[in-house]
């Protein structure tokens, strides 16, 4: 049976973010389709100003659950990036309020890049949407674990 909170995740948008200390990428996806798009690209390195551009979004998209990517070794040990997504998730549930779950992002820059490759963005064309198309597989991934477990 499910629990009010299972209730209430069933239905909404969600926003993930493929965290980086230079661009964030953010997607976009609802839990009724649990299809996942890119959505934007957060390009200033000035905290400030980051999570003034991540409430806008919020304010927009109104999401009911935040994913966050976390990066591991292959051989799941972590390293820099790591520890500084866990601290993004928390900030992130700390200043807007909404749960935030982490999310396994191995390998999703390289296959956003394989995917933009195969639909004929290469090179520095690749850079606009590269960290945005990472979210959407971070966020599709979350997706296709919750519809596996159901």
């Amino acid at each position: 049976m499910l629990n009010s909170e299972s209730k209430r995740l069933l239905i909404g948008t969600i926003l993930a973010f493929d965290f980086g200390e230079k661009r964030i990428g953010v997607a976009v996806g609802n839990l009724e389709l649990g299809l996942a798009h890119p959505l934007a690209t957060v390009s200033d390195e000035n905290t400030v100003r980051r999570f003034d551009s991540i409430y806008k979004l919020i304010e927009e998209w109104q999401p009911v659950l935040l994913i966050v990517g976390l990066p591991t070794h292959a051989d799941d040990t972590e390293h820099g990036l790591t520890q500084l997504s866990r601290r993004f998730a928390r900030r992130l549930e700390g200043r807007f309020g909404i749960k935030t779950v982490l999310e396994d992002e191995r390998y999703t820059s390289i296959s956003a890049s394989a995917a933009l490759r195969e639909a004929g963005i290469k090179g520095k064309k690749q850079k606009l949407v590269l960290d945005q198309v990472a979210a959407q597989l971070i966020l599709q991934s979350y997706f296709d674990r919750q519809n596996a477990a159901t």
